[in-house]
């Protein structure tokens, strides 16, 4: 059960062949604690999206009878991070582009944090998060106020899409590709085998 709404993350989910349905979690967006870590932040944000469709499965949501007829639950929360501060979705255009510029000529941090946490059990199986540095090319505002005007960047933490209209925008990435898209794909498989979701290659 994919506890988002996402459809970056369903393609990647598709891609690997995956069964799964969508059951958005219910949850306010999480805010930073003071002092807490942007890793720490987006975990925390991460498992209570998963503890809500897990609670929403046990009181018979989407029609599952409960927990022992449910499947795994995996939630994901993608931030961005630069000098420390953690960058959400745009309020405006003038937020976007506002982030945009910030962003421009400088290195920044994506964390995609994960949780797959059975719904049957009082505990995730498998946490954690995954960080990729993307560099953006120093880009005149008169570009990024384009790509602004396009309302790409609108729902999209720090204000731009990489796979997407905004895929000009960086020009080096050190980590997962997928992990700044919004599911960092290798390691949710690692952890789907660790869970027993997924079985390994046979001999």
């Amino acid at each position: 059960m994919l506890a988002s709404s996402s459809p970056r993350r369903q393609d990647f989910l598709r891609d690997l062949g995956l069964d799964f349905r969508v059951l958005p979690a219910l949850t306010e967006e999480a805010r930073p604690l003071p002092g807490e870590a942007p890793d720490a932040y987006a975990l925390r944000a991460a498992r209570s999206k998963a503890e809500n469709v897990r609670t929403r499965i046990a009181a018979g949501a989407e029609g599952f009878p409960g927990r022992a007829a449910a499947p795994l639950v995996l939630a994901a929360d993608t931030i961005v991070v630069l000098d420390g501060d953690i960058l959400g979705k745009p309020a405006s255009g003038a937020d976007a582009l506002a982030m945009l510029e910030r962003l421009a000529g400088l290195v920044h941090t994506v964390i995609t944090a994960c949780c797959l946490w059975p719904a049957e059990d009082r505990a995730p199986c498998a946490w954690f998060a995954d960080a990729a540095h993307v560099r953006f090319a120093p880009w005149p505002r008169g570009l990024l106020e384009a790509y602004t005007a396009t309302g790409d960047p609108l729902d999209k933490a720090g204000a731009y899409g990489i796979q997407g209209r905004g895929a000009f925008l960086a020009d080096r990435i050190e980590g997962s590709w997928s992990t700044v898209v919004g599911l960092p794909v290798s390691r949710v498989v690692r952890a789907l085998l660790d869970c027993g979701a997924l079985s390994g290659p046979r001999a």
